[in-house]
């Protein structure tokens, strides 16, 4: 274990360089990047902790709970630690969510076992703005909350991963074969996709399809929960169309991996109960699926990056385009609504 630790020390391989700016210390402003960051990562865990705070209500298995009462805490810390900086710099603390957002003695509308997914989800999309963050926030101490953000979370998964296949929640990804000798493209038929030779997925493309339906099947049962209990006849409407647009996306890329005879992640649908009595406001329960079709739009562009085959760059594509539409729609009720908080703006010297 000692070895282990030592070979995983990044300044064993990596020599210090001993400079510091006044223009990085923490008397500097905050720079737009680390104000966005900032503000997008409060919004998300103002929103995570009343979720985590309700889910707790109603958890029997006790490493579950322990999963939840470790989100939560995470949650609770990254809040007070960004409220200091705002607090600090005489920025104005987002209002976010509160205990008005959740019904704390609503009956049970997901087992213990949907947690775990969602837990996992969660932390995915945390990761991805902690990262973004990280190399862009030029103040020390923000990237070091940033860093301390990642840590905390990556922890977590971890946790979250173990208890997934200890409890056997999850199959292992697809298993494919190690190659024998380095390969190179040489044949335009590598982008073929419908028509001509259709080569097998490679590595990339089967992650980011794994992760796609690994992340749909977990927003569609929040969904279902979601479209049971909310009372707006118009987020009723919209969360309809994204359970359509969700189940969809699962089938056309699970039918992707199924047909070179590869596991896809299975539906959790029957994790959610039948209650139709909400545990959430209607504001709360659409700015989460506002947020996470959102972040969606980013995994699919991620994915289509490294992607090769024509036909999976037509799903993702299109799949875009649709979320994007969901989006604008979510967007202009939570605009109707008066509860959609801005993001902190440049000023307007339009009107100056």
């Amino acid at each position: 274990m000692e070895h282990a630790d030592k070979e995983l020390n990044p300044m064993n391989i990596m020599m210090p360089i001993n400079l510091s700016s006044q223009e990085l210390d923490e008397s500097q402003p905050l720079t737009v990047v680390e104000i966005g960051k900032l503000w997008t990562t409060y919004m998300g865990n103002s929103m995570s902790s009343q979720i985590l705070t309700y889910f707790l209500q109603h958890c029997e298995d006790e490493h579950i709970k322990t999963l939840l009462e470790n989100g939560l805490a995470i949650s609770k810390d990254f809040l007070q630690r960004i409220e200091k900086f705002f607090e600090d710099e005489n920025f104005p603390i987002p209002q976010g969510f509160s205990q008005e957002d959740v019904n704390l003695g609503a009956p049970r509308l997901y087992e213990d076992e949907f947690y775990v997914h969602y837990l996992k989800y969660a932390a995915k999309a945390g990761m991805s703005i902690y990262a973004v963050a990280i190399p862009l926030a030029m103040r020390e101490d923000i990237r070091e909350f940033f860093a301390y953000a990642n840590q905390c979370t990556n922890i977590l998964v971890g946790q979250i991963n173990n208890v997934l296949f200890d409890k056997k929640l999850i199959a292992k990804p697809p298993i494919i074969p190690t190659p024998e000798k380095n390969d190179f493209i040489n044949n335009q038929s590598f982008l073929n996709g419908w028509l001509g030779e259709v080569r097998p997925l490679h590595a990339l493309e089967i992650i980011h399809l794994y992760d796609n339906i690994e992340n749909n099947t977990t927003s569609k049962a929040l969904l279902i929960g979601f479209y049971q209990t909310v009372k707006d006849e118009k987020i009723k409407s919209l969360f309809k169309r994204g359970l359509e647009m969700t189940d969809k996306a699962v089938k056309q890329f699970t039918e992707k991996l199924h047909i070179e005879k590869l596991q896809a992640p299975s539906p959790i649908d029957h994790l959610v109960t039948t209650s139709t009595i909400s545990p959430f406001s209607d504001k709360i329960m659409l700015f989460h699926k506002f947020d996470m079709f959102s972040i969606k739009i980013r995994t699919m562009g991620d994915s289509l990056a490294v992607n090769g085959r024509r036909d999976i760059s037509a799903l993702y594509g299109r799949a875009i385009i649709n979320i994007g539409l969901f989006v604008d729609d979510a967007t202009n009720i939570l605009i109707d609504k008066g509860w959609l908080e801005s993001p902190p703006k440049a000023f307007d010297r339009r009107e100056h």
